[in-house]
């Protein structure tokens, strides 16, 4: 029996497998969205999760203890990542095209535990919906980052792998040393004076260091850390799209590049409504 992907219209996508001429779909068990459908699923490597929504393709992956209202959200924040001026098309086909080919997908987990697949992950309880209803104050939506990471990380850097890879030599990478104020492979203790970019967690790694700060620029640039720079400023001092325009000139000219279709606003989890 072979599997393909079927796409009802150009916003919503499932899994489907045709047997005896009949095609059989995933059951909706649950959710309400005007584009989104929680489906069960029986895909290989995610069998200990319960349910999934597709976006454009890419499948996000629930856990059962995982609320339908946070799974459908990151379901929304991926799509308006995608198709930003939400037309109903991707708008970056080539990036789309690589997200796909490389497997790109997203799991939702509620115990630590739970975070064991080898996928992106995303804590249900560290999503909040209403950080965007709220005035952008309080606990932070971790949607924001996690499913860009997916998006960047699967998809960007293997798309324009000279540009966005996160090996050096990179265009990304050399805008980042230049950020760090050098090229180190190992956290400098301290960083040079100099540094806007900073993280200090040890357990990332080169390339890990760019996949972050690759999201603090651009997150920054559509408003996301206005309000947050007492919060982030270990680790990232340009929390405005002014602020990343003057002193950051490399990542901004990147990221503000129309060849490669970034976002110019923040999702806010309500696509196409």
């Amino acid at each position: 029996m072979n599997c393909r992907l079927w796409a009802l219209i150009p916003l919503i996508s499932f899994n489907s497998c045709q047997k005896n001429g009949n095609i059989t779909q995933s059951s909706i068990v649950s959710g309400s969205d005007p584009y989104f459908k929680i489906v069960t699923h029986s895909d290989p490597d995610f069998e200990s999760t319960n349910r999934k929504v597709d976006v454009f393709g890419i499948p996000i992956y629930a856990y059962a203890e995982v609320e339908d209202v946070k799974l459908l959200h990151a379901a929304n924040i991926m799509a308006q990542y995608l198709d930003n001026d939400e037309d109903g098309k991707v708008d970056n086909p080539l990036l789309i095209e690589t997200l796909i080919e490389n497997h790109a997908a997203l799991f939702m987990w509620k115990k630590m535990s739970q975070v064991n697949l080898n996928a992106q992950d995303l804590g249900a309880d560290e999503s909040r919906p209403e950080w965007h209803t709220n005035g952008h104050i309080g606990q932070f939506d971790a949607a924001l980052e996690e499913v860009w990471h997916v998006i960047s990380h699967t998809g960007y850097a293997h798309a324009y792998p000279t540009v966005f890879g996160e090996e050096a030599p990179t265009q990304l990478t050399e805008a980042m040393d230049l950020a760090r104020g050098g090229h180190f492979i190992n956290i400098p203790h301290p960083y040079p004076i100099q540094a806007w970019y900073t993280y200090k967690d040890r357990t990332c790694e080169y390339e890990c260091m760019a996949g972050e700060y690759i999201y603090w620029a651009l997150t920054s640039m559509l408003g996301a850390q206005e309000n947050r720079l007492q919060e982030i400023s270990q680790e990232w001092d340009l929390n405005s799209n002014e602020l990343v325009k003057i002193t950051d000139k490399a990542i901004y000219s990147l990221l503000s590049n129309p060849e490669y279709s970034f976002p110019q606003s923040l999702p806010d989890g309500t696509y196409r409504r």
